[in-house]
């Protein structure tokens, strides 16, 4: 399939493209973020409260039977996605951050001993870095950073290089959620396995992407939200080898998660995943990211990656004679376009620029994009990031550019008098 020629009917599956910002039509490119809904997904959303509305696995009755087996066909969907080995193995969550701190904890309280270490980068996200810092708090466990190339990327040989035999986990993103770099996930995971290092991947920013095989990867965990892939907010997904979810412990603990326990304090759990759902799930959530699915499913990861290198490829043409914007990452092979602009050689502030083209009806983000390490590495406060999906369409690119060209100090600093 060719996106391009399906675009507008396309774009008419997301009732939001339809309305306006400052007067202007909606020029979203803040994909990195969090993508917008299709109607399938929504209508999903809405049957589940408007027709079954009970709780899963809690029920004798037939209401409840049809959740239960719609929560966990959304399961088995999530593991085709991935192409995990089981249905056991996928773990419903809030999203990546929970999964990733569910993870820094569990396997710090499990495996983890004084002075170990984990081996992460400055171009993480906040939530691939902080759990490990505060989860190894107790036992002094220590986080070292890869170090990157001199375009932001982490390579083989830098990896090879921080590794020591005190490194037992390695906690990195597939795609950098600021540069848009992929790193070498199934290079990485060979060398650490044959170190008997363990590796936990932030798919964030690649699940909707680019098509993911866990299996193929051999990852030991992998973890995302269905937000970031057309998905509702509040529900993500923490991927594990199976054997190893049950060898962690769980530090969320009540109902649903255990099969029994005494007064005297001993607790027998469930099985995996149900030992790490403790409480009642976001149902809607779980139904509604298997809608996602199956509409991403439907487009082809490949069609939607090759149409979002296309529209980033229209935006560097365009932008190549515009000596005022710098983009940081004309190479990486994604949809994110990391830029900052200049006025007589003099950095305008990336959010007076995100604040500016908003006046346009364009949206971008701006700031350190959670990612505060980096700015180490890039030597400026910030930037501005946009981001492409497969709704996108090469005029939402052109009035970027046309934007960026009007962009100075007194454009984006009149908007605020």
């Amino acid at each position: 399939m060719d996106i391009k020629d399906k675009i507008y009917e396309i774009r008419e599956d997301f009732p939001i493209l339809k309305r306006k910002m400052c007067d202007h039509p909606l020029v979203y490119l803040d994909n990195s973020a969090t993508t917008l809904k299709p109607k399938s997904m929504i209508d999903t959303v809405v049957n589940y409260y408007t027709y079954l509305g009970a709780n899963a696995h809690r029920g004798d009755y037939e209401m409840s039977a049809q959740v239960d087996f719609a929560y966990e066909n959304a399961r088995k969907l999530t593991k085709e996605f991935i192409h995990a080995r089981r249905d056991e193995e996928i773990v419903f969550t809030s999203g990546t951050t929970e999964s990733l701190n569910i993870l820094a904890m569990t396997i710090t309280n499990t495996w983890l001993h004084e002075n170990d270490v984990v081996l992460s980068t400055v171009a993480e996200h906040a939530s691939s870095v902080l759990p490990w810092l505060e989860a190894g708090k107790s036992k002094n466990i220590k986080v070292e950073y890869i170090p990157l190339d001199e375009q932001g990327r982490v390579t083989v040989d830098n990896f090879k290089k921080a590794l020591h035999d005190k490194v037992k986990v390695v906690a990195l993103a597939q795609v950098s959620n600021v540069l848009g770099y992929e790193a070498p996930i199934k290079d990485i995971v060979r060398i650490a396995h044959e170190h008997g290092v363990k590796v936990v991947v932030d798919g964030a920013q690649s699940i909707a992407h680019l098509p993911v095989d866990v299996q193929d990867l051999d990852v030991d965990f992998f973890c995302f939200s269905a937000h970031k892939m057309c998905g509702p907010t509040g529900i993500g997904v923490l991927y594990g080898k199976f054997d190893l979810l049950e060898e962690l412990t769980p530090v969320f603990f009540g109902g649903e998660s255990n099969a029994r326990f005494n007064k005297c304090g001993k607790v027998s759990l469930k099985k995996t995943p149900l030992k790490y759902e403790s409480g009642t799930q976001p149902i809607e959530g779980a139904l509604g990211m298997a809608a996602a699915m199956k509409y991403i499913n439907e487009l082809g990861k490949e069609n939607i990656h090759r149409y979002e290198l296309a529209l980033k490829h229209h935006f560097l043409e365009k932008i190549k004679d515009v000596e005022k914007v710098k983009v940081y990452n004309a190479e990486a092979e994604s949809g994110i376009i990391t830029f900052n602009v200049y006025d007589q050689g003099k950095l305008i502030f990336p959010q007076d620029v995100a604040s500016f083209l908003n006046t346009r009806g364009i949206a971008v983000r701006s700031g350190e994009h959670c990612a505060k390490l980096l700015g180490e590495v890039l030597k400026v406060p910030g930037t501005c990031r946009a981001s492409v999906y497969f709704y996108n369409t090469f005029e939402d690119i052109d009035k970027l550019v046309e934007a960026l060209k009007d962009a100075s100090f007194e454009t984006c600093l009149d908007i605020f008098f």
